[in-house]
């Protein structure tokens, strides 16, 4: 009698916890819009979340620590004029985060340190180049300042943040709305999905489609794509029984899927988040009350189940932590950010083990705050694969004060210099202004000297 061998894997026992009540962030009315983004972003400083505003939208950022009940009063970003429907915040500078929003602008914010003391009105940058409302917002993983825009227009831009201009606009690839677009780890290749049942392979800097797959799923409900490891495609979609699926695909066989599995039919979007250090994808669907994980690897059937984390209540969005905002010491794998109606709730993925000494084989060098390129190369055509770092001495703790004072400074410079490129008429007319003003000055100065020398 053969006995069933269970594959050996260091994640099969991943463990899932949500934290204590106390370490919540509580009675936030998240917001009510059915757009299926995250609606939450997460860095080591800070949280941000998505939430109902009258008149216009808004979104609230608050530091980690500020755990427990938040006062109504609590300042939020708030200068769109329409409800904002993605945010994400830049994996080079954890104090930049972008929003999308219904009025058809992207903006780039500047959080302080130490979060909001007052409202945030002021974008740093305004993006302006879509016509109708942006949904979907991904920064570059290893250029410094460049920002992929989706809208409802179909059209992807590419966005130079320093310069504030569009400096790539696929207008003709995309034939109806866009489900989700995502780069690959070095950022050298664009994948989308579509509403015309297409996955597509994009080159960014030319637009031109390398590869593409039709009906990915038979079903019309929305499919979602993530780049895995070794240039694979990992999608979620539905059947055409409306029964959620996840598949996995090779982009240079784009003909049958590797594996093609079927999870249940309940109606959520399946949003999926990819660890490349660890190989496992973590499927958290849009109204579930679970978080499923499974394990990519080489070998068929690619695609292992892992386990599920449930809960009681269902998620309205889900934040997804960087590795290097984690406990280490902790054995701490994944960390999300559950929005619920009210509140938002940190769910701590961990590998039980014995020791408490740093585990090699769980934390591979992973990617740090560095891009290992600038925006304007990254367009003339420079990839560079992402700058990395050890988590062995629990990365945050050692380079906190010295993070970020170049990134400061240059998005200040850049974007002082951006005013250049957008608004010259303006910055002609202040000039002039200025000029009249130390003119004015002159005068009055020599009057007062004369009828002081007068008396």
């Amino acid at each position: 009698m053969s006995r069933k061998v269970v594959r050996t894997s260091k994640f099969r026992h991943v463990f899932g916890q949500a934290v204590k009540a106390d370490q919540c962030y509580d009675d936030i009315r998240i917001s009510q819009m059915t757009w299926d983004s995250n609606f939450c972003s997460v860095n080591p400083k800070f949280v941000a979340m998505i939430v109902d505003a009258s008149g216009g939208g808004a979104f609230m950022v608050l530091p980690l620590s500020k755990t427990g009940r938040i006062d109504m009063s609590y300042p939020t970003v708030c200068g769109h004029t329409g409800p904002v429907l993605d945010i994400e915040f830049c994996p080079h500078n954890d104090n930049i985060i972008a929003s999308g929003s219904e009025d058809c602008s992207v903006m780039i914010w500047e959080i302080p340190e130490g979060g909001l003391t007052s409202p945030l009105t002021d974008p740093v940058v305004k993006l302006e180049g879509h016509s109708k409302r942006v949904g979907i917002l991904s920064w570059h993983p290893t250029a410094h300042n460049v920002l992929l825009s989706a809208g409802c227009d179909n059209v992807v831009i590419l966005w130079n943040v320093a310069r504030g201009e569009a400096v790539v606009r696929i207008d003709s690839v995309h034939t109806d709305l866009i489900y989700s677009a995502c780069w690959n780890r070095d950022g050298s290749r664009i994948l989308t999905s579509c509403k015309d049942k297409t996955l597509r392979v994009l080159d960014p800097r030319k637009g031109t489609v390398l590869y593409e797959k039709e009906k990915p799923h038979e079903g019309s409900r929305p499919v979602r794509a993530v780049f895995v490891s070794d240039g694979k495609i990992l999608s979620t979609g539905f059947s055409r029984m409306s029964e959620r699926q996840v598949a996995l695909w090779d982009p240079k066989n784009f003909g049958e899927p590797l594996t093609l599995q079927e999870l249940d039919t309940s109606s959520g979007v399946l949003l999926p988040f990819f660890d490349p250090d660890t190989g496992v994808v973590y499927l958290c669907g849009k109204g579930d009350s679970s978080i499923r994980y499974f394990e990519v690897t080489d070998e068929a059937p690619y695609v292992h189940y892992l386990s599920m984390f449930s809960s009681k209540e269902s998620q309205k969005g889900m934040g997804y932590m960087p590795k290097r905002g984690l406990e280490v010491n902790k054995c701490e794998i994944a960390r999300f950010y559950k929005l619920h109606e009210r509140k938002c709730e940190p769910i701590v993925m961990t590998v039980p083990r014995k020791s408490d000494l740093f585990q090699e084989d769980l934390y591979p060098d992973t990617v740090g705050p560095e891009p290992s390129v600038e925006a304007d190369e990254w367009f003339e055509g420079k990839d560079a694969p992402p700058n990395l770092i050890s988590l062995k001495d629990g990365f945050v703790a050692t380079t906190k004060a010295k993070e970020f004072k170049v990134h400061k400074s240059l998005l200040k410079t850049t974007t002082a210099s951006a005013g250049n490129h957008d608004n010259s008429g303006e910055v002609q007319s202040l000039r002039k202004e200025v000029k009249d003003l130390k003119e004015a000055l002159e005068e009055l100065t020599k009057r007062v000297k004369e009828l002081e020398s007068k008396h």
